[in-house]
């Protein structure tokens, strides 16, 4: 019976330590996580009384830290609770709100259809007036921003940017506005009135000038026409004035009721733009680069030989008529005394008549060089002229088609530069040679004019001494 208690109770033992053990690593557990401040170190029990003591001790404090989790549970619950609530009824005054803007802006659109049917009731015909008068403003616009008259009134008194995207109808004053504008524009159109504005000058400075205006179309100083520029609205003078410029101060200088012609540019400042981009005789020589230059040289050079030699065989020619005149007194001064003074010395020594007309000849091949003189170089130039004008249109193509290769045909203007050239240098090869042509034509026809005198004498002189022969030896015979 000993044997067998002792051994249940040992079994017993054993239970609840497991029990016990187990219990005290869940509660271990549980009050680690809570509260780590509120368990003990456990003790090992001895005896199976400090067993059950500690196992009672452990549900307590088990049941206890149940208790406070059940009430921070409910606690949490609670303010969970009171957020929703705070929420739903946040939602709720949000959703009112939604209603009370969504019912207001179907009230608003409903008036506002409401008003814009009356407007169009209320327009009615005035409806086609607005758009006249937005489509006048705007034209009216547009006319002043390009007109003369702005260098000279640049305010106005309508505002046509207003009018012209005005999305309202427009009031009686601005309507009066409108009409006095173009009014106002249509009489200074036909106007010529004088004010003073500042003129952009050349340098880039602005200068205080009395400017003229004719209408709509020029605006004139004493010192030529001006440029009227639509982006700044200013007046600007020209880098070179065209070929009716002159007659801008006997317009300025006239009277009141005085008529003086001047010339205007009906296309309002077009032409006068033309003036600038076209350019003028010297420009055009530029144009001909190096080639040009030496054409003009050479021209110049063959008309000056060609002027002197002109004026030396006038001189000449005076001087071998005022000799025919006096053929007996040869005069050294002149080809004609220079061949009667070798034909006379001819005479006194009694030469045969085949000898007098071979000396007679030689005096007159000597002085054919020089009423010949330079005449093969005016030739030349002339024949060199034309092929210059060859080289420099060569050159010109040249170089056209180089601009070409390098940037294709899409903008003409890269392309200008070596047509004109090559145009340019032909105009002057021709220019030049022309002249050149004429004057050598002039001097070899008076050099040949000359010659045919000298030769003329000569014959009249062998015809003279062969008459003096025979009567010589009619007169020997006779004896």
């Amino acid at each position: 019976m000993t044997v067998f208690n002792t051994a249940f109770l040992n079994r017993s033992f054993a239970l609840a330590l497991l029990l016990a053990g187990a219990s005290l690593s869940f509660t271990s557990l549980s009050v680690a996580e809570e509260s780590k401040d509120t368990l003990s170190e456990p003790v090992a029990a001895k005896t199976l009384e400090g067993l059950l003591q500690q196992v009672q001790q452990f549900q307590q404090q088990e049941n206890s830290l149940n208790k406070n989790r059940e009430n921070t549970f409910k606690q949490n619950k609670q303010d969970q609770q009171t957020l929703l609530n705070k929420a739903k009824k946040e939602l709720k005054a949000q959703q009112k709100i939604a209603d009370d803007l969504k019912a207001n802006f179907d009230k608003n659109e409903k008036r506002l259809t409401e008003k814009e049917d009356q407007l169009r009731l209320r327009i009615g015909n005035l409806g086609e007036m607005f758009g006249v008068v937005r489509q006048v403003a705007d034209d009216l616009n547009g006319t002043l921003h390009t007109s003369l008259t702005r260098a000279e009134k640049p305010v106005r008194l309508a505002n046509l940017d207003k009018l012209s995207q005005a999305k309202e109808l427009p009031n009686i004053k601005e309507l009066q506005g409108l009409w006095l504008t173009l009014q106002e524009e249509m009489t200074m159109s036909g106007q010529v009135s004088q004010f003073n504005a500042p003129v952009v000058q050349n340098d880039g400075s602005e200068t205080e000038q009395l400017v003229t205006r004719i209408g709509t179309f020029n605006a004139i100083t004493d010192k030529g026409y001006l440029r009227f520029d639509e982006e700044t609205g200013r007046l600007i003078t020209m880098a070179r004035q065209p070929s009716h410029a002159g007659l801008v101060a006997d317009y300025l200088a006239g009277t009141a009721g005085e008529f003086k012609a001047i010339g205007l540019d009906p296309t309002r400042g077009a032409l006068l733009g033309l003036v600038l981009s076209n350019p003028d005789l010297m420009g055009r020589i530029k144009q001909g680069a190096l080639v040009g230059y030496i054409i003009i040289g050479l021209a110049t050079i063959g008309l000056l030989l060609a002027a002197w030699r002109l004026i030396s065989l006038f001189s000449i020619r005076k001087k071998v008529e005022d000799q025919i005149k006096h053929l007996d007194q040869p005069n050294l001064n002149n080809p004609l005394g220079r061949v009667l003074a070798t034909a006379a010395s001819l005479k006194d020594s009694e030469q045969e008549l085949e000898t007098l007309e071979l000396k007679i000849d030689e005096a007159i091949l000597k002085e054919v060089p020089q009423l010949e003189k330079v005449q093969s170089m005016i030739k030349l130039f002339a024949a060199i002229a034309p092929l210059l004008g060859l080289l420099g249109t060569v050159t010109g193509m040249i170089a056209t088609f180089q601009a070409i290769t390098n940037f294709g045909t899409g903008d003409p203007k890269l392309m200008a530069g070596g047509i004109s050239q090559a145009l340019i240098t032909t105009v002057l090869g021709l220019v030049a040679a022309i002249p050149l042509l004429l004057s050598h034509n002039l001097v070899s026809s008076q050099s040949k004019r000359l010659v045919q005198i000298l030769d003329e004498q000569a014959a009249g002189l062998i015809a003279t001494a062969m008459e003096a022969r025979n009567a010589l030896s009619s007169t020997k015979k006779d004896k």
